[in-house]
């Protein structure tokens, strides 16, 4: 009999705080097993197993680990299998609480680094979480036991241990696929790509699944480029959006903003049969947005926002209740400062004074008078100085033909570029519109985070938590992240929170580095030594995490309440 059988026969009717005995590790036929942290209680977070599956049990092919791509990619194709396992299983052991409950980070329709499923050089480690069988508070070990020697063995049997050869080496080279095209926009100077025949449209608003009824995405004959990419036997055609300033306009419903949120996600890889497997955006595209009621913290807002009423200083503005101006004012300014390369804008969700000021308006009222340098009159000088690209959704307003370099129009989610008639437009309906930029220069200040900005403590007790994807409570406040658009998974929230947590405890805010080489310190950190470094189990089940971009991080310290900068 299992040893793990034993424990659990010797504990079955005690109170459940005698679980604690069974944390160790325990050898099956096909796999270690390893019960990292067992729940006090069956109503708290489920206990944390890991299952470690040896290569002579089930081989790793030396092509699916040959580099970092692939191996996230094979591992994102076994954490899809196990999820499918786990929700066709057929009963969950009985009891109360969350008895019987077995769960996997589950992917989403994008292929992110992830702890839920790692592959070693020798190995492959499953990370779960289990809920402990209990009735009431007292253990129930009949039911445990069905858990560990019949329903994970099912799990496994139909999962990893069913998937075939050819599943796996089909997601190692999508991964090389994706990385050719990478390679290819950036010798081309490509900030997007849409591959023609993409389904860009989502089925609802809570479903990012593709709708079935879609409009194949055909792209405009301007725009159209073809690569070769491996494993494929015909070229891929498709949209390239240069570098510059791309306009995308159009009637209302035509498809401009999902064209837009099709190409924010392609920052982000995804499956095959998601309808954007072949849609790709620059990795540092930030999408920007207005965000009222936003924490501000000493950010430059100078080049948009000067001389406020009061004498407020915007070379290092803060606020706690941001209006939409000065918060999309930051967004743009923080995104800089944090590496972007590309903004996104979408005029729906931007502050209006914000992005343009028409030239009536600016005849009623005298410059002097006015605080702000609208977005129109910034974006070229954005490019022109700094190589920072734009791609906004306008369809309330002509004067961005005038600074565009490309314009496509969505019509009946059919895109057409309209650059000539945009021009011809320019020409025939001059503006004599004054650009002002000499006086707002483009001035970045190098924030430093110091230490005291992190307020974990609750009283005497630390407290770092990820709710959902939205919030991570720290101490006594809540960092609200709804408007961070790019913010896809829990498991990148439930990073964020535990690389909070590893920056106090490790002090190394002390450092006392710029935002931009905390951002690089930590991106080093996970690729020379993993993202389950940040877990809060050390050396043992890292937790649900998955990896965020540096943006995102950002993004949490820059709503932080009571951060202190210099």
């Amino acid at each position: 009999m299992n040893t793990l059988q034993n424990h659990l026969k010797r504990i079955d009717g005690k109170g459940y705080k005698a679980y604690k005995s069974i944390q160790g590790n325990y050898k099956f036929s096909k796999y270690q097993l390893y019960i990292d942290y067992v729940q006090g209680d069956p109503f708290a977070s489920p206990s944390r197993i890991r299952i470690v599956i040896p290569e002579a049990v089930r081989p790793i092919r030396k092509e699916w680990r040959e580099n970092k791509h692939r191996k996230i990619y094979v591992a994102d194709r076994i954490a899809r299998s196990v999820a499918v396992a786990i929700q066709k299983q057929s009963s969950q052991a009985k009891g109360s609480g969350k008895s019987g409950l077995i769960y996997i980070d589950r992917p989403g329709q994008e292929i992110l680094e992830r702890t839920a499923v790692m592959i070693g050089s020798n190995e492959i480690t499953i990370c779960f979480s289990i809920g402990l069988p209990a009735n009431g508070r007292r253990i129930n070990g009949q039911e445990a036991e069905r858990v560990f020697f019949k329903h994970l063995p099912s799990i496994l049997s139909v999962s990893i241990f069913s998937l075939s050869e050819e599943e796996l080496t089909e997601s190692a080279h999508l991964a090389d696929q994706h990385k050719e095209i990478r390679k290819q926009m950036k010798r081309n100077g490509w900030i997007a790509f849409i591959a023609d025949g993409s389904i860009l449209p989502r089925q609802s608003g809570i479903s990012n699944k593709p709708l079935n009824s879609a409009v194949p995405f055909k792209s405009p004959e301007e725009n159209r480029v073809e690569m070769a990419i491996p494993h494929r036997n015909k070229p891929l055609t498709g949209m390239a959006v240069k570098q510059g300033i791309n306009l995308i306009v159009g009637g209302g419903y035509h498809g401009k903003s999902t064209l837009l949120q099709a190409i924010e996600r392609g920052v982000y890889h995804h499956i095959r049969g998601d309808g954007r497997e072949y849609v790709l955006t620059d990795e540092n595209a930030v999408k920007i947005r207005a965000e009222d009621g936003r924490q501000i913290n000493a950010v430059n807002i100078s080049m948009f926002i000067n001389n406020l009423p009061h004498g407020q200083d915007t070379k290092k503005f803060t606020t706690e209740n941001a209006s939409g101006s000065t918060s999309q004012a930051a967004n743009v300014v923080e995104a800089l400062e944090a590496g972007a390369s590309a903004l996104l804008i979408d005029e729906d969700t931007s502050a209006t004074n914000f992005m343009i000021r028409d030239a009536r308006m600016n005849a009623l009222i005298n410059r002097s008078k006015e605080p702000i340098t609208p977005f129109i009159d910034k974006i070229k000088q954005l490019y022109v100085d700094r190589n920072i690209s734009t791609i906004l959704v306008m369809g309330g307003s002509g004067d961005y033909f005038d600074v565009s370099n490309d314009v496509i129009m969505m019509d009946q989610y059919q895109p057409y570029n309209v650059t000539a008639e945009t021009q011809s437009i320019v020409r025939n309906y001059p503006l004599n519109r004054s650009f002002e930029t000499v006086n707002n220069p483009l001035s970045l200040a190098q924030r430093v985070f110091l230490r005291d900005s992190l307020a974990v403590y609750k009283g005497k007790k630390k407290k770092v938590q990820a709710r959902g994807l939205s919030q991570i409570i720290m101490g006594k406040t809540t960092v609200d992240l709804s408007y961070v658009e790019q913010l896809i998974d829990n498991s990148q929230t439930n990073m964020i929170a535990e690389i909070i947590s590893y920056l106090e405890k490790k002090k190394i805010l002390d450092k006392e580095r710029t935002l931009a080489e905390l951002l690089d310190y930590l991106e080093s950190l996970m690729d020379e030594k993993g993202i389950q470094i940040f877990g809060p189990f050390p050396n043992q089940h890292p937790g649900d995490l998955a990896r965020p971009r540096r943006f995102e991080i950002a993004a949490c310290l820059n709503r932080m309440r009571g951060a202190r900068l210099k």
